[in-house]
């Protein structure tokens, strides 16, 4: 049985949000073991397969990383990651401070050895439902090239293993696709990743192709990915008002939009950042997800669901596995 801590207290809309995504999950999945950190408050849940603990801390968004993580020791996030490191969890789960919980995963959790730096990789959607892994989109705002070329090592090792891609195409997120183009990090990562003969390296990949033509893993740094993803995310929803404000504008918009209602349905969700769950964090000993702060149930529903696939099938032991093979 698959066994998930999860941080109740982690997200702009906690814990509310993630007692329902919970909720969701544990009536679906009755095999599933959740273990949750939080406010005893809270504790809302009679599912026998749902197990809670209190905490007396929790770690907010405006807490400084490092030292929430050394000086909260009993913080719902803290008690979440102690579990994975533990044994007693598969997978942890948190829609909370992200740099807090990169501290979790490093300094709790543990890092694989080999990898200098973790990094936040999600699967983000494409027009041809191909979908690319993004690495790293919020873990680390300031990188090395030798940290991009090991977001490109884990971003190959896991899309030939979980994605089943046997020669995955690698891009660099730059402001052209010449060899030149970039700033001093980008053509250090260009030749890092360019002399590598283990990797597909496509070259360089500006951002207005990525739900196009994009590589099936696709580096940067985080903070470029954090800019990226939110700006794919603010375009969708805003495309979507636009759509819905005419398609109500009169009667005749109205009938064409109830003719084209489960069309557009199915393409919102394509859409929604909310389908797809949580990043991952790669590099890291142990199953951590991170769900977006703004995440609502159906959002930390999916987080839940990823923890529980990327356990099951071993994720992390590949990764430290196929690392340690490149060492």
């Amino acid at each position: 049985m698959v066994k998930i801590a999860v941080d109740l207290m982690g997200g702009d809309d906690a814990p509310q949000i993630v007692i329902e995504g919970i909720k969701q999950f544990t009536n679906e999945f009755k095999d599933v073991e959740i273990l949750v950190f939080g406010d005893e408050k809270y504790n809302q849940f009679d599912q026998p397969n749902v197990h809670f603990q209190h905490c007396t801390e929790q770690i907010t968004m405006e807490d400084e990383p490092v030292r929430s993580i050394r000086r909260k020791k009993d913080a719902s996030m803290v008690k979440m990651a102690e579990a994975v490191k533990n044994g007693d969890a598969d997978a942890c789960v948190s829609a909370g401070n992200t740099g807090a919980l990169m501290s979790a995963g490093l300094f709790i959790v543990g890092r694989i050895k080999g990898i200098e730096r973790p990094a936040l990789g999600i699967v983000m959607p494409t027009i041809d439902d191909k979908g690319f892994l993004l690495l790293d989109m919020g873990a680390n705002a300031d990188s090395k090239p030798e940290h991009l070329h090991q977001y490109a090592l884990m971003g190959n090792i896991y899309s030939k293993a979980i994605r089943n891609i046997s020669n995955p195409s690698i891009g660099l997120i730059n402001i052209g696709t010449e060899e030149k183009k970039g700033n001093a990090l980008t053509k250090e990562t260009y030749q890092l990743l360019s002399s590598d003969t283990t990797l597909n390296f496509v070259g360089n990949i500006e951002p207005k192709t990525l739900l196009t033509e994009s590589s099936d893993v696709v580096i940067c740094d985080g903070f470029t990915g954090n800019i990226v993803l939110k700006t794919l995310e603010g375009t969708a929803k805003s495309i979507f008002k636009m759509l819905k404000t005419t398609l109500t504008a009169n009667t005749k918009n109205k009938i064409a939009a109830g003719i084209l209602k489960k069309d557009l349905s199915g393409l919102k969700d394509k859409m929604d950042a909310s389908e797809y769950g949580g990043a991952m964090l790669f590099g890291v000993n142990g199953v951590v997800i991170k769900a977006h702060g703004s995440s609502d149930s159906r959002a930390f529903y999916n987080a839940l669901k990823q923890a529980k696939k990327i356990a099951e099938e071993s994720v992390v032991e590949t990764l430290t596995k196929e690392v340690s093979h490149i060492e």
